[in-house]
């Protein structure tokens, strides 16, 4: 195999932007929860109520905390175990942690490269990459990679080039 002239996964942040924040949002929110022993606007509501001695705000903080990370790290090993490989001979993409799947693609045989992205994919500089060999189904889609279009470029470039 020749040498790698771009390797890259996709990228969490830009998958889900606004997932990750509101994990990050859980995160933080469950933080206070468990420093200040209290939930805002809740808290008050439950001062009328008498609640069994073993009840404690902090675990709700605890399960905030709890949810968010494991939402996140889900992610990012989702992430991590995707992978595109560029060479000048072929486009590999590898896929899944217990169940492998691998895409090898002959440069020669790319006919079309379409990149789509979303208004906010296209403030985040990430995007869809779409690749076409024969027929009317694309042969590989990848998800939320960064900067696609020099990918597209690159792809182009290799596949020109034979």
């Amino acid at each position: 195999m020749s040498e790698p002239l771009y390797a890259a996964s996709p990228s969490v942040w830009r998958m889900r932007p606004f997932g990750t924040l509101i994990a990050w949002l859980l995160v933080l929110a469950g933080g206070y929860v468990v420093v200040t022993g209290s939930i805002p606007y809740v808290s008050d509501l439950l001062a009328d109520v008498q609640l069994p001695a073993w009840v404690d705000l902090r675990y709700v903080g605890y399960l905030l905390i709890a949810w968010g990370l494991l939402q996140l790290l889900g992610w990012w090993l989702s992430a991590r175990f995707d992978h595109l490989q560029i060479t000048q001979r072929e486009l590999v993409w590898t896929h899944g942690f217990l169940n492998k799947q691998y895409t090898e693609t002959n440069m020669a045989s790319v006919r079309t490269v379409r990149v789509q992205q979303s208004l906010l994919q296209r403030l985040l500089n990430a995007g869809d990459l779409v690749v076409y060999t024969t027929g009317d189904e694309p042969e590989l889609t990848i998800k939320g990679l960064p900067r696609p279009g020099e990918i597209r470029a690159l792809i182009k470039q290799q596949s020109a080039g034979e």
